[in-house]
């Protein structure tokens, strides 16, 4: 029944090229906030929506991932086009929306032609006209609806301008939606390079006479769509002379890129850029952490004084508010690493990273394409994961899937932040910073390295062979959109806290019980002691006979070499749910909870004042501290990134072999960083 009344809408779908503004559009349309980014791959599965009642239009809403044809080379075009013929659910469409870049029209008109000549009812939305106009021209909308046979809109999705007759245009279509036979629509097939050659010849005859000078008096002549002029494009950025044949190619935008670019000083930029951003992480964040820090921990002794020192006290005060707390005290960090590359995101740098890092990953086997999901990586494994559908070659996807883990994700910033925090006196936080940067320089070449002994040996492990090529459209640079960072920055934050809270919360009930049962209430010598120091001692007599005690007693022989007692083996196990547990695990199990100090702090004078029950020695030193950084760098510790592989990769091979091979090397590595650093007197 829900489904039959779903199809009975009328069904809009968003369809355009990467980076045409077609998830703007969507935005802006539905009143939703997905992210939107200057490069392809962000947007990997079509997404549902109505649109907003100030429009008073009843009907769906569909987006999709971006396509330059209709003739699919990778697995998101695949969904895209699916979509677009037939949709599972709703079917058809009554009207495609084609987004068409106004400064583009030599490539985008392509995939705008295919879809009328395969019978949809059609609508042009053309974006990117404020970027025309600055090179001096304008599309005539009416030459180009004449051209086409269908309604052309010029329309700006960060403004808002132009919608208003957009908006006109669908409901009128919507309303003459009956005289409009779905049936008449067939699948786009291109049977030689002739036909595709006919199509491009058309678009430049088109192009000449609806691109015209802004005093609307000059035709422009187009450079013609050949080899000739494709290539003379794609090396405009290395063969200054030819730009004077490109009238397409802002000029802004190339003298920026001819440093951004170059193969030195862009790498030398793009590093410090990245130096600046980490350490900003520290610096900015550490205000914001003392206040949250502060808070929980007032919270957590006023509750425990409140309740009074039994089990309902405890689980409240340390295994809910300590718990949690020692997590999100770090939301500010997370929080200020999306707003920066959000900002990064929005200028169009990001975009030149792909190209940037090309040359060094076509040596192992990977080309820029991989860009966009390793670089997704470092806020989440899963999102990342899904985002290689825009790669098509198979080998190059599955080589990015494997390495994706290795990629320092946000749920590792709260580990490494208090880690860090271990290792440095107070009021250096711009030396975190710089550690931080050290930290995630060191993931990726990792990565690197990792991908390139794969690439080596691939037919024993990623049994693809074939070759690919890497054709990235750069955009312009444009003035960040504050609202729009903002947003989405709040959305990353949000999706952030939805997905680790409950995982958190729920952990820290489970380790709670097992760090509190079954000696609830043992028996000690109270005699000349304060009622503090008898909590104190309480609480170490009952962890010490805990059913966590007992449990990582059983996995102990394996921590020793490390360093490390059981302690921090029962906190690492429970990190494959989510890794940032391992901080609230520590908290829970060096019962960190109402004294005077801010959280943070007393986890960490907990941390110096712990010892090896078995021998006496300490337990974080700066030598196991910096073991346990490698081990988190390495260690494949996520349940849910290990399902999406499977899925992503169609079997279990993949992910097995990722989970074998990063927790042994995590372990290997830890071991050889500890021993080593004690050997040479760190410690």
């Amino acid at each position: 029944m829900i489904q039959t009344a779903v199809e009975a809408l009328p069904l809009v779908t968003l369809v355009g090229p990467p980076n045409s503004g077609k998830t703007t559009l969507f935005n802006y349309l539905s009143g939703k906030n997905f992210k939107t980014v200057n490069y392809p791959g962000a947007t990997v599965e079509y997404s549902i929506s109505k649109f907003l009642t100030r429009f008073n239009i009843n009907a769906n809403l569909l987006d999709s991932p971006g396509i330059i044809s209709l003739i699919p080379s990778s697995p998101d075009e695949q969904v895209s086009i699916d979509a677009l013929y037939s949709h599972p659910n709703l079917g058809k469409p009554d009207i495609v929306v084609v987004t068409v870049d106004a400064s583009q029209l030599s490539r985008h008109l392509l995939l705008a032609r295919q879809i009328i000549d395969s019978g949809f009812n059609v609508i042009i939305a053309l974006t990117m006209t404020d970027l025309l106009a600055r090179k001096g021209f304008r599309v005539s909308e009416a030459a180009l609806s004449f051209e086409l046979g269908c309604p052309v809109v010029s329309v700006d999705g960060r403004t808002g301008n132009g919608h208003s007759e957009l908006i006109k245009e669908i409901n009128e279509k919507i309303k003459r939606r009956f005289s409009f036979d779905k049936n008449k629509i067939t699948r786009f097939s291109s049977s030689d390079n002739a036909s595709l050659l006919s199509y491009y010849k058309e678009i430049e005859r088109i192009e000449n006479k609806v691109l015209l000078k802004t005093n609307g008096h000059s035709e422009l002549k187009s450079n013609g769509i050949n080899l000739d002029a494709a290539n003379a494009q794609l090396v405009i950025l290395s063969n200054p002379e030819v730009k004077e044949n490109c009238h397409k190619i802002d000029e802004t935008t190339i003298k920026i890129d001819r440093i951004l670019l170059h193969r030195i000083w862009g790498l030398g930029v793009f590093f410090l850029i990245m130096a600046v951003t980490f350490t900003s992480i520290f610096w900015l964040a550490e205000p914001l952490m003392a206040l949250v820090d502060e808070a929980f921990g007032a919270f957590s002794e006023f509750t425990f004084n409140a309740i009074g020192n039994n089990w309902l006290g405890d689980l409240i005060a340390n295994g809910i508010i300590s718990g949690t707390g020692a997590v999100l005290v770090f939301v500010p960090q997370i929080v200020i690493l999306f707003l920066i590359l959000g900002v990064l995101e929005d200028t169009g740098y990001l975009a030149r990273g792909a190209m940037l890092i090309d040359r060094p990953l076509s040596k192992i086997g990977l080309n820029g394409k991989s860009f966009v999901p390793m670089l997704s990586g470092f806020a989440c494994a899963i999102p990342a994961i899904l985002a290689t559908r825009t790669i098509p070659n198979k080998r190059e996807r599955f080589l990015t899937i494997f390495i994706i883990p290795l990629m320092s994700c946000s749920a590792r910033l709260p580990v490494y932040a208090l880690l860090i925090a271990f290792l440095l006196p107070g009021g250096k936080s711009w030396l975190g910073g710089l550690m931080l940067a050290g930290i995630y320089i060191f993931s990726i070449s990792s990565s690197v390295i990792v991908a390139a002994l794969i690439n080596k040996f691939n037919n024993r492990v990623i049994k693809e062979v074939d070759n690919s090529s890497f054709i990235l459209e750069l955009p312009a640079y444009r003035k960040p959109k504050l609202s729009t960072v903002l947003n989405n920055t709040y959305v990353s934050s949000k999706v952030y806290l939805q997905k680790a809270g409950p995982t958190i919360l729920f952990f820290s009930l489970a380790l709670w019980f097992l760090t509190y049962f079954p000696n609830t209430n043992p028996e000690i010598n109270t005699e000349g002691l304060t009622q503090e120091v008898v909590i104190q001692k309480q609480a170490e007599e009952r962890l010490a006979t805990s059913y966590a005690s007992e449990l990582g007693k059983f996995i102990e022989p394996v921590m020793l070499p490390l360093g490390m007692d059981w302690r921090v083996g029962v906190s690492l196990i429970a990190t494959f749910a989510a890794r940032e547990v391992f901080v609230s695990s520590l908290a829970l199990i060096f019962k960190v909870t109402n004294d005077s100090d801010p959280m943070q702090q007393s986890m960490i004078e907990a941390m110096r004042g712990a010892t090896i029950e078995s021998t006496g020695e300490k337990l974080f030193t700066p030598a196991t501290i910096l073991g346990l950084i490698v081990f988190f760098v390495f260690a494949l510790q996520c349940i849910s990134t290990i399902a999406v592989s499977k899925k992503e990769t169609g079997g279990w091979r993949i992910p097995m072999l990722q989970l074998l091979i990063f927790t042994s090397t995590a372990y290997i590595f830890t071991f050889i960083v500890v021993n080593g650093l004690r050997a040479i007197g760190i410690n």
